[in-house]
């Protein structure tokens, strides 16, 4: 009933046949060997329409099977749609490679992608369309930055584990034996940097992948990296291993119960223990660090390094209004409450409490544990912070006290606006010169001429690479500024009272009322509290 043309066409010889209708012809196509092909309904609905004179009808054709590329925008996907034959040729695996070929695929295909998508064609019915990801590229993997693995426990490790008494309570005055060493030993092992791995798309570009941040490790006083192995810092003297930046030194180590008027002042080269409490009017002055077990009362303690007490410092107020306790120190201050007394470090941590103390912070003031600061900040000044961070801060009866955040930015204006007088000034010279070359320029005697312009030329020299040089610390001085104000904030975690006096740089809030927990930070030039929604 059904032939085959040669372009694939299913015909039905009309006159010889005479179908009654076009479902009569479907029918029949659907039982001849014709049933895959795709039926062209429009042309045998014509047919019965328009009454057509043509023998031959189109009834019918024959499609091979088809697929279709197509990548993503970023090229990391190569997605195939396949087309199911109808009536024709199933698609082999080798022209399917080779349409991957021809969309430009080189890396990321699976054959076992490709075979499970040609396998729908022995599952899915003729003409169905149905996608298969063929490809995939890789993002690339950044590197791991190197790590330092400390071989050993530092004193401030050793800080954090206090012994246990037979009842199982802590004794917090008692830390066992210090963390020490002897020359020879190994402190830190480093793990070097990671290349990372790069990625690629499935076009075959690559993806650089970023490299590990490496760090040299730093070899402290009292220590060195190993000649046989530069990952390896070892100590070189006995001591006491502390940490520093990306490395360790190790302390000569001066261990005493208490410094009171029987021991006299401490000044010592390496770093102090005090076992107990430095008792009033004694002054401790350490190149390392200085800890105390117990309590300062009206003392002063000076460290080129951290300070740590475990228990509290007690001050007073003198007749000056100054105060008779100050703890001072280019590292991190870290004690358990402070009551009258001036505090002065990178970071400053006090677990419980602060009253009336006068404090300094480079970078952080915090009062309470780390995970969720509750510690209590009232009265005194805050002279500067970049952060401060406390679960109340003031008290009900609204006394004043005043808090101070990036402070030094007034610092960093004053030097701004030297350096811009500077800049002119040297504009300025160089003006000066520009004219002096054009006099130059008119001297006649050739020698004398060349002799001036070499000295004007030498002098203008200068006064460029001092400008480049003032260009370049302004726009470093406007950066930190701007880093500075960005980063300043107040975060109280249960209670802001009134009578609080908050200064962000050059901008001042006075708490008229009780905030309950909130940010306080410069936005757009003015002081914003904003409220914690949880």
């Amino acid at each position: 009933m059904f032939k085959l043309a040669h372009n694939g066409n299913v015909l039905l010889d009309v006159h010889e046949h005479s179908p009654p209708s076009a479902a009569f012809i479907i029918e029949a196509l659907e039982k001849s060997s014709f049933c895959e092909c795709r039926v062209d309904h429009d042309a045998i609905n014509n047919f019965f329409k328009n009454k057509s004179t043509e023998r031959m009808l189109v009834v019918a054709s024959k499609h091979d099977a088809s697929l279709e590329l197509s990548l993503s925008d970023d090229k990391m996907l190569a997605t195939g749609e396949l087309t199911i034959a109808e009536g024709g040729k199933a698609l082999t695996l080798e022209n399917a490679k080779k349409e991957l070929i021809k969309a430009g695929v080189a890396r990321g295909y699976k054959q076992a992608f490709l075979e499970q998508l040609l396998q729908k064609q022995f599952e899915l019915p003729a003409g169905t369309k149905t996608k298969g990801v063929l490809a995939k590229g890789r993002l690339p993997i950044d590197g791991q930055p190197s790590k330092l693995v400390p071989q050993v426990e530092t004193l401030k490790d050793r800080l954090k584990q206090p012994k246990l008494r037979e009842d199982g309570t802590a004794d917090m005055r008692d830390f066992g034996k210090l963390a020490s060493v002897e020359p020879g030993v190994l402190l830190i092992k480093q793990v070097p940097a990671t290349p990372g791995k790069e990625g690629f798309t499935v076009t075959g570009d690559v993806l650089p992948a970023k490299a590990g941040e490496s760090h040299a490790l730093v070899a402290g006083e009292g220590t060195e990296i190993s000649k046989n192995n530069p990952l390896e810092l070892i100590s070189v003297i006995a001591g006491v291993p502390v940490d520093i930046a990306n490395g360790m030194r190790v302390d000569d180590i001066f261990t005493i119960a208490d410094v009171n008027v029987k021991s006299g002042h401490v000044d010592f080269e390496g770093s102090v223990i005090v076992t107990h409490n430095v008792e009033p009017g004694m002054r401790i002055n350490a190149k390392g660090d200085i800890t105390v077990m117990g309590t300062v009362e009206s003392g002063h303690l000076t460290a080129a390094g951290d300070i740590t007490i475990k228990q509290g410092v007690i001050g007073h107020q003198l007749d000056d209004k100054s105060l008779s306790c100050h703890i001072v120190c280019q590292g991190d201050i870290h004690l358990s409450h402070g009551q009258y007394s001036y505090l002065e470090g990178n970071n400053i941590i006090i677990d419980r409490q602060s009253s009336h103390c006068v404090m300094k912070a480079a970078k952080l003031l915090q009062l309470g544990k780390e995970d969720n600061p509750q510690g209590k900040l009232f009265g005194g000044t805050i002279l500067d912070a970049q952060m401060v961070i406390a679960g109340e801060i003031g008290n009900e009866s609204g006394a004043k006290m005043v808090i101070n955040l990036a402070a030094s930015g007034a610092q960093v204006t004053a030097q701004t606006d030297q350096c811009l007088k500077d800049l002119a000034q040297t504009d300025s010279q160089l003006d000066n010169l520009q004219e002096a070359i054009e006099k130059a320029d008119q001297v006649k005697d050739a020698e004398k001429k060349k002799l001036l312009l070499a000295k004007i030329g030498a002098t203008q020299m200068h006064y460029c690479e001092q400008a480049e040089q003032l260009e370049k610390k302004l726009s470093n001085l406007e950066l930190h500024l701007h880093e500075l104000l960005e980063g300043a904030q107040l975060v109280v975690n249960k209670t802001l009272h009134s009578g609080v006096e908050i200064h962000i740089f050059d901008k001042v809030l006075l708490t008229n009322r009780q905030y309950p927990p909130c940010k306080v930070k410069l936005e757009e030039s003015k002081i914003e509290v904003e409220f914690k929604t949880s």
